[in-house]
């Protein structure tokens, strides 16, 4: 089901006002049923190979946990428990692309090689909660979690509807302690929750679909437009991919919110980072400290020689572009960004701007930084937006040629949306959008819902694009 349908209307406060309703002890299975309900609506039969994962997961917890004393056994069941349910992904979102490029290389080489394609589709947001039900298992190898012995409560952990899809990716120390907790209905939690979902919404409806118009035309026909255009496109897709998951997420923590759940916060204005380090801190968090916690530390982290740290970094953001699409084009935007951090390193020991001083001078610095850091990104946004390299190759062979007579007709609207998205962020740098607009007199707080509910009745745009991050 998605978060900008009518269903999701009537959804939504259906089941909250019944989880308010009922006792606690109830409470859970209302929210198991409403998230199988959630998660069926795109495809029924796929909730199986959820049930799959959960399967393994949750008796690969208690038997680690039964095995404590006994280090092999309980390794052995941590290896069994990733392997599998990785493999269950491998199946889904690699399989095919792996039989295309044996194929590709046989015939480059001339053997004789039958296709195998499998007629499936990738269940929606099965990276997000293999991640999530790893975590768990991780995390009880490690000490971190008791093992759940609910099978009820932990189901609900990997499928808690408003993250479940498209995340945060959550722990269990945050997300399943909570679940066991009974929560009271608070207008503080009920209107900050209302606040986001509204926001996420202008987010999603207004904002990144709007430029997704322009974002389509502009990467379906690169070279029916000039120069200005297409980086114009290519900006726009920045704001798009932003303003599409930080949408999701904040409608996500919305949801949670009105039910007493605290999830995590996935964005802290990526936009403002001054360098490409900082991007990752702030760019879809849950993401990027899995991949510090289970992949970059266990590989030996900064704590290793040179040589052995760039190898650990381009392997982290390798895996991190595989993790988001069976394609070339994710391999090379992950290690492209794992090349640019070594070299962020490598620069540190060059002191370009040590003698640069005062308020001003460092505020000029802070500015080009953000800029500099701001064009490296929306750079590589065109890698992931591009379907193949050949895409790819069209794209900046147009940039270059500058040959097309084509221009972009950019209604007001999506510069208006652009113009109070990128204001949003100023505003809220230091503040998530609930509690900043919770400080405002009553008046402005009144005002700015007027703005956004208008903004998403009058102003969303004809095509109802799926969430980007659908398809990881």
């Amino acid at each position: 089901m998605l978060f900008n349908s009518i269903e999701f209307l009537l959804f939504f406060p259906t089941v909250t006002l019944l989880f308010y309703l009922l006792p606690h002890r109830f409470r859970w299975m209302l929210l198991l049923a409403a998230s199988c309900f959630f998660y069926m609506w795109f495809i029924p039969k796929y909730i199986f190979i959820l049930l799959i994962t959960i399967v393994i997961d949750f008796s690969a917890g208690i038997l680690i946990e039964r095995w404590a004393d006994a280090p092999a056994k309980k390794r052995t069941c941590l290896i069994v428990s990733i392997v599998s349910t990785c493999l269950v992904l491998f199946i889904f979102k690699y399989l095919n692309f792996c039989s295309a490029n044996l194929v590709a290389l046989a015939q480059h080489f001339g053997w004789a090689h039958p296709t195998k394609v499998l007629n499936i589709i990738l269940p929606i947001g099965l990276s997000f909660h293999t991640f999530q039900s790893l975590s768990y298992v991780i995390e009880v190898y490690r000490g971190h979690q008791a093992a759940e012995r609910h099978f009820g409560y932990y189901s609900l952990y990997v499928m808690f509807y408003p993250q479940l899809v498209t995340g945060p990716i959550e722990r269990p120390q945050n997300l399943l302690r909570q679940l066991h907790e009974e929560k009271h209905m608070q207008y503080e939690n009920i209107a900050n929750g209302l606040r986001l979902i509204l926001f996420g919404m202008f987010l999603k409806m207004v904002v990144a679909d709007n430029l997704g118009v322009y974002v389509d035309q502009i990467y379906e026909h690169p070279e029916l437009y000039g120069r200005g255009d297409l980086l114009l496109g290519m900006v726009f897709y920045s704001f798009q991919i932003y303003g599409d998951f930080f949408g999701y997420s904040t409608i996500a923590l919305g949801c949670a919110l009105t039910m007493g759940f605290t999830i995590t916060d996935n964005f802290r204005t990526p936009y403002l980072s001054s360098s490409v380090r900082e991007f990752w801190r702030r760019w879809h968090i849950s993401l990027s400290s899995w991949f510090r916690d289970y992949l970059y530390i266990p590989l030996g982290g900064n704590r290793v020689p040179l040589p052995r740290w760039v190898l650990n970094t381009l392997i982290v953001f390798t895996v991190c572009g595989i993790w988001h699409g069976a394609n070339w084009t994710f391999m090379l935007w992950g290690f492209a960004y794992g090349l640019l951090l070594v070299v962020e390193k490598g620069l540190r020991g060059i002191h370009l701007f040590d003698r640069i001083t005062g308020k001003v001078g460092r505020a000029v610095v802070q500015v080009l930084n953000v800029a500099k850091t701001f064009v490296v990104v929306t750079l590589l946004w065109s890698v992931f937006r591009s379907p193949s390299f050949g895409d790819l190759h069209n794209l900046f062979s147009a940039l270059i040629d500058n040959h097309g007579t084509e221009h972009l007709q950019v209604g007001a609207v999506a510069w208006v949306a652009l113009a109070l998205f990128v204001l949003s962020d100023l505003l809220t740098c230091h503040s998530r959008f609930d509690a900043w607009c919770g400080r405002r007199p009553a008046v402005v707080r009144w005002a700015i819902y007027a703005v956004l509910v208008f903004a998403v009745i009058a102003q969303s745009s004809v095509q109802n694009y799926p969430f980007i991050y659908f398809q990881f």
